[in-house]
């Protein structure tokens, strides 16, 4: 059994709204309550004029100097439908919490009418920084069965922390319109052309009659300068910007579409392996250099990238890797943990398996164009919804960047692993020993 009591009334406002169009209806202190697993890992639960951001009080949970800590704030609303969308949204303030990521645990636990759980509990995720607090919210879709829903504000191993929260209500809302786009990556392997010039002809005329109707997004390979061309990866560098970027720009602004490509650059001395972002007006929007490089790319002269950059596009945010990236699973990690809807991975070849397991780890659509590995379009449960077999063709499908990808037993890892990874944790150096 749980451990939890009441909590004494005081003058502390929360809405609650059972309808789009009904009134907020106030929810009174004494309906929250302490809640945690034992009595041995509860932390102090408090109500705090003295913190505030609507002016009354907030509900305060302390680690309390226990180590073992995790529990805080319930609250059990009822009436909820089921099948319906509700937003969830409150503030917070954190004093002494040194990963909130993981630490300050706002969840919603769905019930039944017998009171038992039902589906999978969601983790509030979605954040921003407004001066002293930080606001977080989650727009969801109740359970088939769902008659009442638990709000939970929970702190968890932080003995030296404190959590306040304020401004929390829980309201129907419309369920989020379909964010569809379209998308086609293309798989070509020019040989013996003269030029790099010549290569990215090729590639533009396969995606361009291989590609009717509208497209939002094209990808092309990794060094798609240099394949088949028998030159060596710093003969074909180019300034970005540079002529390869200007023709990928045309061709953006006559297909209206996003367009992205590995090339390699060139920047005074350095040359990197890099994929550039073409906006549908056929400006540079971006590039990212590759950062993990195998021992063959450092042996031909490439120098390797540092950062892990997203990119905002009209229709979502993308992230960028290349190749041997895939082999690692920071690359994927770090673009899924600044908001990448999509990774556009330009690959010549590479494990497969591990590809498929980025994308189901992180959450994430995952779009290859390659030479030696397969060209596709994979959904975030590490399914290929369309696949380009033959050279000279290209592989198409739409996504849907609102749909949510939910487990049976784990509920939207998505959310789960925003929440709940150990960024407290330090992964040891590789081959030292101790």
């Amino acid at each position: 059994m749980a451990y939890d009591e009441d909590v004494t009334p005081a003058a502390l406002t929360f809405l609650f709204a059972a309808s789009l169009s009904a009134e907020p209806l106030r929810i009174e202190p004494a309906n929250w309550k302490l809640w945690s697993q034992r009595p041995a890992t509860a932390p102090r639960t408090f109500l705090d004029a003295s913190v505030s951001r609507s002016g009354t009080a907030s509900l305060a949970v302390s680690g309390n100097g226990n180590a073992i800590e995790h529990g805080g704030w319930e609250q059990v609303i009822p009436n909820v439908k089921p099948d319906t969308w509700y937003r969830f949204s409150a503030y917070y303030r954190a004093q002494g919490v040194s990963h909130p990521v993981w630490q300050i645990v706002p969840r919603l636990d769905w019930r039944e009418e017998s009171g038992r759980r039902t589906g999978q509990p969601d983790y509030i995720f979605q954040q921003r920084r407004e001066g002293d607090w930080t606001a977080t919210w989650l727009d969801v879709k109740s359970p088939s069965k769902a008659s009442a829903v638990a709000l939970q504000l929970f702190l968890s191993n932080s003995p030296a922390g404190t959590v306040w929260w304020d401004n929390v209500t829980f309201e129907e809302t419309a369920a989020p319109k379909d964010r569809k786009v379209r998308v086609a990556t293309v798989n070509l392997r020019p040989s013996k052309l003269p030029s790099r010039e010549a290569n990215v002809e090729a590639f533009v005329k396969t995606a361009d009659e291989s590609s009717p109707g509208a497209i939002d997004l094209f990808l092309f390979p990794e060094g798609m300068t240099v394949v088949g061309t028998g030159k060596s990866y710093v003969e074909t560098a180019e300034s970005i910007p540079g002529p390869t970027t200007a023709r990928l720009g045309e061709f953006a602004r006559k297909r209206n579409a996003w367009v992205a490509a590995g090339i390699y650059e060139s920047e005074g001395a350095a040359v990197y392996n890099t994929a550039v972002l073409i906006d549908r007006n056929g400006r540079l929007a971006g590039k990212y250099r590759k950062v993990y490089l195998p021992r063959e790319e450092y042996e031909s002269g490439l120098t390797p990238g540092n950062t892990f950059p997203v990119f905002d596009t009209d229709f979502g945010r993308l992230g960028l890797m290349i190749c041997y990236d895939v082999f690692y699973s920071d690359p994927a990690r770090a673009l899924a943990s600044q908001g990448a809807e999509v990774i556009l991975l330009p690959i010549w070849g590479g494990d497969e398996t591990l590809a498929k397991a980025r994308a189901i780890e992180n959450r994430i659509f995952l779009v290859t164009s390659g030479y030696d590995h397969p060209t596709y379009i994979m959904d975030p449960d590490g399914e290929r919804l369309s696949v380009a077999q033959q050279r000279g063709t290209v592989a198409i499908a739409t996504l849907d960047l609102n749909r949510r990808y939910t487990q049976q037993f784990l509920g939207d890892m998505k959310a789960r692993r925003a929440k709940e990874a150990r960024t407290d944790v330090t992964v040891p150096q590789p081959l030292f020993e101790k």
